[in-house]
């Protein structure tokens, strides 16, 4: 299947910069969010963004209006009804994202694709609310996305080949580095950094280390280019701990679980960088 045309549903700080690699890859990309007022807040973000880009010199003027042009935002769900593929970056709650994909089902054509950026839930039981859970797949973008090259192609139980292989392409020519893999909690980087990062979280108080003491160990000791303190500080401590419940609800696995350390982070709104303060404080 030929992609021409893509929405994006959320427009936050995921959904816009998967906007944003979206039209600058060339895609026509329809955005969209609950109000007028956040669709044209999301807009100027991504027009900032790209206008750095040209300050750079990582793109040329003529291609950054090119690219802001292909972008249009709405408050309708109706309005995606003759995309190709639209990607949900919703609230990472599963039945937010069900609810959508029910109402999705609706308004997009039936050979459309309809794409989940879930990070911990599971594709198959987002797909099921779906009437037609063949279309429905897994596209597990990094944050920020318009600079983390690797997506996660993910093929929930019902999942079509030719959807799947649809997905792939796009995954692919938006530049990215996609890899496949079935659905299961946590997919594959989730899997594997999740609990690593609740281990290394725990040293913390087990070694009495400092976070920089730490973040310079595994920077040094065993080649992270970004120690686990900073890492977790720039994901959101408030991220980490939802996808670690996420993971820990899914398969009791008790490394899985979030640290009591983080879950107080969180609580108290020490968020990482985008409060200001987490591990380190930031101006």
């Amino acid at each position: 299947m030929e992609i021409r045309k893509v929405g994006v549903v959320g427009l936050g700080t995921m959904g816009a910069g998967i906007a944003q690699v979206a039209v600058e890859a060339g895609f026509e990309t329809l955005g969209r969010e609950l109000s007028g007022e956040l669709g044209d807040a999301a807009r100027a973000r991504i027009d900032h963004f790209l206008t750095r880009k040209v300050e750079k010199g990582q793109l040329e003027q003529a291609a950054k209006d090119a690219a802001i042009g292909r972008l249009r935002v709405t408050t309708e769900l109706a309005d995606l009804a003759d995309c190709d593929l639209v990607i949900e970056a919703a609230f990472e709650d599963l039945d937010v994202k069900r609810e959508l994909v029910s109402e999705l089902d609706g308004v997009l054509r039936p050979d459309a694709v309809l794409a989940t950026n879930t990070s911990a839930l599971s594709v198959t039981q987002i797909a099921a609310t779906s009437a037609r859970p063949d279309r429905v797949v897994g596209l597990h973008f990094f944050n920020p996305a318009p600079l983390m090259p690797l997506v996660e192609v993910v093929r929930a139980e019902r999942t079509s080949d030719e959807a799947y292989a649809t997905s792939f392409w796009f995954a692919e020519r938006l530049g990215k580095v996609a890899i496949r893999c079935h659905d299961t909690p946590g997919f594959v980087v989730n899997r594997v950094l999740i609990p690593l990062l609740n281990d290394c979280v725990r040293v913390l108080d087990e070694a009495r280390v400092t976070p920089d003491d730490l973040d310079a160990a595994m920077h040094h000791g065993a080649g992270w280019p970004m120690g686990p303190c900073r890492l977790i500080d720039l994901v959101g401590i408030d991220v980490h701990v939802h996808a670690a419940e996420a993971l820990w609800q899914a398969l009791r696995e008790p490394r899985m679980a979030p640290p009591a350390r983080i879950v107080a982070m969180a609580n108290a709104g020490l968020l990482g960088r985008k409060s200001g303060e987490g591990f380190y404080r930031y101006e």
